[in-house]
């Protein structure tokens, strides 16, 4: 199979899927990840109308920022539009800290509200284009090329689109939305040599010895996080900061805290006491405004 080709194909007739049923061009998430440059390569060479959209979660690497900055710079010379999406909870501007001590829990691999508020809001109504791939982790194995989310990821309903699978027109003709995966099945190493060949500019965290982009701190980022805070320590100290008032929040609103300090936090936080397959200690819950 020609990946790139198959992925152009993909491409091309998920543009007009979104030109037929959502009359707007195809919406491309950028995180300034590799999967994230191979993704907007292949729609350079499939030539079709996109979008692209960086969701700013406020935790990731001031490097990952700059280059954010520049690879957009690049792309409005070439007239693609791009658009910085500030984010926001219930109508107001948040940030990662603030977003921590509303919730009143710390984010874990199975508690993910971050991503929830910081970087999936703003991709409702379209046809939306991932760097998602089944090789990146246990939870995205069962990932499809194209996909109508559901309310939980039992409930998402996944499409044939290499074989046309006719059902994915009913989401489309009601505008819901869909999530175009486009190198799905690609392997890590088929990432880099596509890369190493197109000669892509890379985010310079890459070059720092980390193989992950993204928010620093992730609880699915594992023991890189360690090397992480090492390396960026002002924000270990916003964590700290933001679980301490997690921890006097709890206090204040008459919640159980099996915490005294945002230090007990985050060191509970960092020894991967939330791994996959463990009940947290909370059972589940979010915060009691979680809507």
């Amino acid at each position: 199979m020609d990946l790139e080709q198959t992925a152009i194909t993909r491409l091309q007739t998920a543009a007009e899927l979104s030109r037929k049923y959502y009359q707007q061009p195809l919406r491309v998430c950028y995180s300034g990840g590799k999967d994230s440059e191979v993704i907007l390569e292949l729609c350079r060479r499939a030539d079709v109308s996109y979008e692209v959209v960086h969701n700013l979660t406020t935790a990731d690497a001031p490097e990952t920022v700059y280059h954010v900055r520049k690879v957009f710079r690049k792309l409005e010379l070439e007239s693609v539009h791009c658009k910085i999406v500030q984010p926001r909870y219930k109508g107001l501007p948040i940030n990662m800290w603030a977003l921590i001590s509303i919730k009143r829990i710390p984010p874990t691999k199975k508690i993910r509200y971050c991503c929830a508020c910081l970087k999936e809001a703003a991709n409702h109504n379209c046809c939306v284009v991932l760097g998602v791939r089944r090789q990146e982790s246990s939870s995205r194995a069962d990932c499809a090329v194209a996909e109508h989310p559901g309310a939980t990821r039992a409930e998402k309903t996944t499409f044939d689109m290499d074989n046309g699978d006719p059902r994915i027109i009913a989401p489309c003709q009601i505008k819901a939305s869909i999530k175009i995966h486009p190198i799905v099945d690609w392997t890590d190493t088929q990432v880099w040599q596509f890369l190493r060949d197109a000669r892509i500019s890379m985010n310079p965290v890459y070059d720092m010895g980390f193989w992950r982009v993204g928010c620093i701190g992730c609880p699915m980022a594992n023991k890189i996080r360690y090397a992480q805070f090492r390396q960026w320590p002002k924000y270990e100290q916003l964590y700290r900061r933001a679980f301490a008032k997690l921890v006097e929040a709890r206090k204040q609103t008459g919640k159980d805290c099996p915490w005294r300090s945002g230090d007990e936090v985050f060191r509970w936080w960092m020894e991967d006491k939330n791994l996959d397959g463990q009940l947290d200690i909370f059972g589940g819950e979010v915060g009691a405004d979680e809507p």
